[in-house]
């Protein structure tokens, strides 16, 4: 049996294991966020959302999900 490999992240200041080789497509998916309504940054810099099925998550990454809010 192959034992998968995990990582820790950060997740909106959130501690959080992952597989090794996961994209941030692939965590947005697994913790259900609208990619089209938030801005995500990754270590302190803003994604281009084009990218991320090809951003893989390092150990100790710090993620930062933000949600837009219309208002007026």
């Amino acid at each position: 049996m192959k034992k998968i490999k995990k990582i820790k992240i950060k997740v909106n200041g959130n501690f959080k294991s992952v597989e090794f080789n996961t994209t941030l497509l692939k965590l947005t998916k697994n913790l259900k966020i609208p990619v089209k309504k938030v801005a995500i940054e990754l270590n302190q810099e803003i994604v281009d959302k084009k990218l991320l099925n090809k951003i893989k998550l390092k150990k100790n990454d710090k993620i930062e999900i933000v949600h837009f809010i219309g208002g007026g």
